[in-house]
C-alpha cells in the first residue's frame, strides 16, 4: 500500500491536511482530532482539485480516488519515512527546550549557501509536522533540516523513527513542558532520545562543549564539538551590544540577533557549516544577512520608540534569559 501511495505522491503536487489550503493535484490526508474528522471533508477536497484522498472510514469511500487505510495519521508517517528512504539524503534533526526554531533557521541559511536544503517551516515540528516536512523534500534536495518538538517522553523517539536522522543537535535542556516531562530530569531524558537513536545507528552529533551535561551524554558518540579551546570548532568570545556577534577561530561573525543566549545558536550554525566544508566567508555572510522574524529576537523601531519583540513562546528558562538580556540592554 505505501509503495503504491508513494507512486501517487511522486505524480502529485504534494500533500495537504487542510481543505482550505489545497492546491490542484494534492493528495489530501483526512486526519482526525478531538474536535474534527477529516473524513467528512474528503469529497470536498476532490472538488477543490485533490487527485486522491486518504481516508480511514469506509462509509466515505466512493471511487478509486479514495484510498482507504486503517489509520490516516500512521499512513502519513509511514509515507514520509518511505519517501525519506527513497531520497537517501542527509537529514539533520534538532531539538531542545529553547531556541530550536531560531537555530534551525540559522543552520538553514548557512547550509543553503552551498546546498539545496529544505527545512521545517515555522515550528511544524510534531508528529504531523515532521512527516509534512519530509514530504516537502524532492529529488533536488541535498540536505534536510528537521526540527523536532516534544512535550512528553517517547515523542522524540517516534519522530526519529520517521525521519531517521544522520546528524543531531540539542540546543539545551531547560524547564519547558514540565507538565508532560514531569521534571527537568524528564526533559533531559526526553530530549536525549535523539542521542539514543543516533548512537544506536552510529550517526553523528553536534555538541556545545560548554554544556557539561551534553558532553557527558555524548562522550561515547561520533561528535563534532564547538566552543571552548580544544573543541573541533573554537569560539573565543560571544558578545551582544545589543546585537550578537561571535569571535571564532576563523574570524568575527556579526548578526542582527539580540540576546546573548542567541550566541550559542549562532555558534552552532557556524560550526555545522564548518563541518559541511562551507567557507567562512559564506558562513559569515549568511549569518550576517539573516533577519529574525516570527516574533523572535526582533528589534522594531517606531518613531522614537524601540520595541523588543521576543514574544513567540515562553517557559521559565526562556523568560530568565529574556529578562537577563533586557537588564543588559
Amino acid at each position: 500500500m505505501i509503495k503504491q501511495l508513494h507512486d501517487y505522491y511522486l505524480k502529485s503536487t504534494g500533500v495537504s491536511t487542510d481543505t482550505r489550503k489545497i492546491s490542484a493535484g494534492n493528495i489530501f490526508f483526512a486526519l482526525k482530532g478531538d474536535n474534527f474528522n477529516g473524513n467528512l471533508y474528503a469529497s470536498k477536497a476532490l472538488e477543490q482539485g485533490a487527485s486522491y484522498v486518504v481516508i480511514d472510514e469506509v462509509e466515505f469511500e466512493k471511487d478509486e480516488r479514495f484510498v482507504l487505510v486503517e489509520d490516516v495519521l500512521k499512513t502519513l508517517q509511514d509515507l514520509a519515512n518511505y519517501h525519506r528512504r527513497h531520497l537517501g539524503i542527509p537529514i539533520l534533526s534538532l531539538t531542545g527546550s529553547n531556541g530550536k526554531t531560531t537555530t534551525k533557521e540559522l543552520i538553514n541559511v548557512v547550509l543553503s549557501s552551498e546546498f539545496k536544503t529544505v527545512a521545517t517551516k515555522g515550528n511544524l515540528n510534531n508528529h504531523i509536522g515532521v512527516p509534512l516536512t519530509l514530504l516537502s523534500m524532492n529529488h533536488n534536495t541535498e540536505i534536510g533540516i528537521v526540527e523536532m518538538g516534544a512535550n512528553h517522553l517517547k515523542e522524540i523517539a517516534q519522530l526519529c523513527e520517521i525521519a531517521e536522522p544522520n546528524f543531531g543537535y540539542i540546543t539545551n535542556f531547560g524547564k519547558a513542558h514540565l507538565e508532560g516531562f514531569g521534571s527537568l530530569e524528564g526533559v533531559v531524558k526526553g530530549k536525549s532520545e535523539l542521542y539514543q537513536y543516533l548512537r544506536r545507528n552510529d550517526q553523528n552529533v553536534f555538541v556545545n562543549s560548554q554544556d557539561m551535561k551534553q558532553m557527558e551524554l555524548t562522550r561515547d558518540m561520533s561528535r563534532f564539538t564547538f566552543g571552548v579551546p580544544g573543541s573541533d570548532y573554537v569560539v573565543h568570545e560571544i558578545s551582544a551590544n545589543p546585537l550578537v556577534s561571535i569571535e571564532t577561530e576563523e574570524g568575527k561573525v556579526a548578526t542582527n540577533l539580540i540576546g546573548l543566549y542567541n550566541g550559542y545558536n549562532v555558534a552552532a550554525a557556524a560550526a555545522i557549516g564548518k563541518h559541511f566544508n562551507i567557507s567562512f566567508d559564506k558562513i559569515k555572510r549568511s549569518l550576517g544577512e539573516y533577519i529574525p522574524a516570527n516574533n523572535r529576537s526582533q528589534i522594531i523601531e517606531k518613531g522614537n520608540v524601540t520595541i523588543i519583540l521576543d514574544a513567540y513562546n515562553a517557559n521559565p528558562s526562556s523568560m530568565t534569559v529574556a529578562l537577563e538580556n533586557l537588564k543588559q540592554l
